[in-house]
């Protein structure tokens, strides 16, 4: 076997290339089981608590009453939606939200915000949040693409080098042609295994990734369609 004689002693006996070559896949494989483990968590937390949040909402009467929750659940990427909106709603002493121009005003000239302004909030929140979900996934994207590439490298340059060796004895036995062979395969074998998780992975956060965009999607809805059934002005606490 090609570790028969010992994992390190195998490791001693590659090539500088070959080396090199399992370096950078094993640095990228640190890497990226980095990212797999912190967005695992990432997610895991940002679920449970927009879930927290869920509950939270249904159960007051008009929905700006949230807010006064939403420092209960600050890893919520709902509460992240929901805080752009309600801040559009807070009036000040003369009934204006001094965060709104004159064109995004209802035409009641109240201070309140229009339909259409909220909608751009909400989609410019909502982008926001995904931006932030998508973090560090590039780098899986990235691992999973060219890692082989770097194994494959490491192979053909580990065959040059055995073929090379072969011209110097002068013999093409496989006693003489195995060993290097070998050492270069492991290149691609490590390559791939660097690889795999990292495409998994990817895939799979990239689903929670639309998971949760669905979520926030359909939480907008929810809001808008709760704003205007309930009233602006009892929302906001008006008389």
């Amino acid at each position: 076997m090609l570790f028969r004689s010992g994992f390190f002693d195998f490791l001693s006996s590659l090539g500088l290339v070959s080396k090199i070559v399992l370096l950078t896949l094993v640095l990228f494989s640190i890497g990226s089981w980095a990212v797999i483990l912190y967005k695992w968590r990432f997610f895991r937390t940002l679920e449970t608590a927009d879930q927290r949040f869920l509950k939270a909402f249904s159960r007051h009467e008009y929905p700006l009453e949230a807010s006064r929750d939403v420092h209960l659940h600050k890893d919520s990427a709902l509460v992240a939606v929901y805080v752009e909106v309600a801040v559009c709603y807070q009036l000040d002493g003369n009934g204006g939200s001094p965060r709104l121009a004159a064109e995004n005003v209802g035409p009641g000239g109240d201070g309140l915000p229009t339909q259409r302004y909220v909608e751009r909030v909400l989609a410019h929140a909502i982008q926001e949040q995904i931006n932030k979900t998508e973090s560090y996934l590039p780098f899986l994207a990235t691992t999973g693409n060219i890692t082989p590439f770097v194994g494959l490298l490491g192979t053909v340059l580990g065959i040059i080098d055995a073929f090379r060796e072969i011209g110097v004895q002068g013999t093409a036995s496989i006693s003489a042609v195995a060993p290097g062979v070998a050492e270069a395969l492991v290149a691609t074998a490590a390559g791939l295994f660097t690889a795999i998780p990292a495409v998994i992975a990817y895939n799979y956060f990239l689903s929670r990734v639309r998971s949760m965009a669905f979520r926030m999607d359909r939480f907008a809805i929810e809001l808008t369609n709760a704003l205007e059934m309930r009233g602006i002005r009892e929302g906001a606490g008006q008389p």
